[in-house]
């Protein structure tokens, strides 16, 4: 199996220039949510919703996207489970991005996303979003949950131990 070609959150914004966007995904078994940033990195926005097909078709719209949006980097949500270990959604994930790195120079961080689809799904609930329009709204809001994090973690600094 070959290795995980991911860097470490701190790796990944440290090897990028000041200014410019990195993307978020959220990346599930029927859609990948997107989101960006702005191009000071401080706040996310989602972007919009991919319905996968197959692994080439989805990265090829994902790497459209990231290009049309001059992105430097991708944070990619990590699903873990609540007592922190991998299962096979976490492991999906990392194939995903094994795959990924083979068509793209573009590096790739991860960021644990437990809980970002149940905290959009909540604030939808509680906005009294409809049934539709949280399944409309909801990959894409937790891709900028995740991607959200991902930079608050970042504008703290360096991250201090062994968790990346």
């Amino acid at each position: 199996m070959a290795s995980d070609p991911a860097l470490p959150l701190d790796t990944l914004f440290a090897a990028l220039p000041p200014s410019g966007r990195v993307m978020g995904l959220d990346l599930g078994t029927k859609t990948i949510g997107l989101a960006l940033s702005d191009l000071g990195r401080r706040i996310a926005s989602p972007l919009e919703t991919i319905r996968r097909t197959k692994f080439g078709a989805d990265a090829d719209a994902l790497l459209k996207l990231a290009e049309k949006h001059q992105v430097l980097g991708i944070v990619m949500g990590l699903p873990l489970n609540m007592d922190g270990s991998e299962g096979p959604r976490a492991q999906a994930t990392r194939a995903f991005v094994r795959n990924l790195a083979g068509r793209t120079a573009l590096p790739v961080a991860y960021w644990d996303e437990r809980l970002s689809t149940a905290a959009v799904t909540r604030t939808l609930l509680d906005a009294d979003a409809s049934r539709a329009r949280r399944a409309e709204l909801v990959d894409k809001m937790a891709a900028a949950f995740i991607l959200q994090g991902a930079l608050d973690r970042m504008q703290r600094g360096p991250l201090q131990g062994p968790r990346d």
